[in-house]
């Protein structure tokens, strides 16, 4: 899950991470009085999980509260690479004498975490790494180890910091460790981090990702989510415990084992291309146990789709087998009654196929196709939903 800035900001103080003031905001008027509760100049943001927000203009220096209402006025309502602006952030104004960078991140192709420090704050970090990679330090950080303040200002020094100013970073680096840990994070990163005028150290804008499998863990954390934002079709399926993501394609998809479904998207895309293009419309994985149930929870989710076409449900019976998966789907569809109306294509291998194709076949229910094989089922599915 990504925060929005004012929430990262918000979680940075809990934690003791130096920050500025700052407050949200969902109307000028309320923009307004909290520009007035911080006095003189502060900063108008728009909060939107996306780059480029400065250049789009949403982001703008208000010299005062009348003036933070009009800008934030301004920005309100803005579309910002297809993320309309709904909430602003006011915050409090800063004299910065210098910008840098740090993060932490969860470095998955080898399997470990990594900190980012460079003296080249305020910019893209891809475009640190490609046009001067020496201003980036990459520190791979034990998880047992995890970062002292030792370590930190072995990273900063690495970094090529100020001397003077090693000993505050790293403190600040230590500091973000502890969110990183304290909240399951998989991205903790501050850009620009900012010494001021007077010389303090301060995470001026922050980004920070929460890793939702440790979501038993923060109860708290539900409070952060942007349900407005939410597919309704993935909240739907998030509380009935499906494993789905919603696609832009037309054939549904249901599957049992990540990796099936996976292959099972490449089978009907490229099945498709035959067809005017036609793509998956979702992933749906509903694990080792096609009861009646899921099977009807998941049904329920695709159909509820109007996007989709066609479904196809491609199941390899394995702790689960084929007739307990045919008989789910006949239960599922007899649950669903009426609102099953778009066609459905199963391929069923593996354990007690045999079976289980007899029992869809003595159903004989109108909307299902059978098919032997992955790719002759794909193809199908993708030309009823060409139709």
């Amino acid at each position: 899950m990504d925060l929005f800035e004012y929430q990262a900001r918000d979680l940075f103080e809990k934690h003791g991470v130096p920050v500025l003031a700052g407050a949200v905001a969902t109307t000028p008027e309320e923009a307004e009085s909290a520009a007035a509760s911080m006095g003189g100049k502060v900063v108008v943001k728009a909060q939107v999980k996306v780059g480029g927000r400065g250049k789009a203009g949403g982001v703008k220096v208000a010299a005062d509260a009348a003036d933070a209402k009009v800008k934030a006025a301004a920005i309100l309502g803005m579309d910002i690479k297809g993320h309309i602006v709904g909430k602003v952030m006011i915050a409090q104004a800063a004299a910065i004498e210098a910008e840098y960078y740090l993060a932490i991140l969860l470095d998955r192709s080898n399997r470990t975490f990594l900190v980012m420090a460079s003296v080249a704050g305020g910019m893209d970090i891809e475009h640190v790494a490609k046009e001067t990679p020496e201003k980036l330090a990459k520190v791979p950080v034990n998880s047992i180890d995890g970062i002292s303040k030792n370590m930190a200002e072995k990273i900063i020094r690495q970094a090529q910091f100020p001397e003077e100013i090693v000993a505050k970073v790293a403190d600040v680096l230590v500091l973000l460790w502890k969110v990183f840990t304290s909240e399951d994070a998989t991205l903790v990163e501050v850009n620009p981090l900012v010494k001021t005028a007077d010389g303090r150290i301060v995470a001026l804008d922050g980004k920070v990702t929460l890793d939702d499998n440790a979501d038993f863990r923060h109860p708290d954390h539900a409070a952060l989510e942007d349900h407005s934002a939410t597919d309704p079709l993935e909240a739907a399926a998030k509380e009935k415990n499906l494993n789905y993501v919603k696609l832009d394609g037309s054939v549904g998809i249901i599957g049992n084992g990540a990796g099936l479904v996976m292959s099972t998207l490449d089978v009907v895309a490229y099945a498709g291309e035959k067809f005017g293009g036609v793509k998956p419309a979702n992933f749906l994985d509903i694990g080792g146990g096609a009861s009646a149930e899921v099977m009807a929870d998941g049904l329920s989710i695709i159909l509820g789709d109007k996007d989709v076409k066609s479904v196809f449900v491609n199941v390899f019976g394995g702790i689960t087998s084929c007739d307990a998966v045919a008989n789910g789907i006949v239960k599922a569809l007899e649950i669903l009654g009426d609102k099953a109306t778009k066609p459905i294509v199963v391929r069923l291998d593996g354990n007690n196929v045999i079976e289980g194709r007899r029992i869809l076949n003595e159903a004989a229910h109108p909307l299902i196709q059978q098919l032997e094989t992955m790719d002759g089922a794909a193809a199908r599915a993708a030309e009823l939903a060409a139709k």
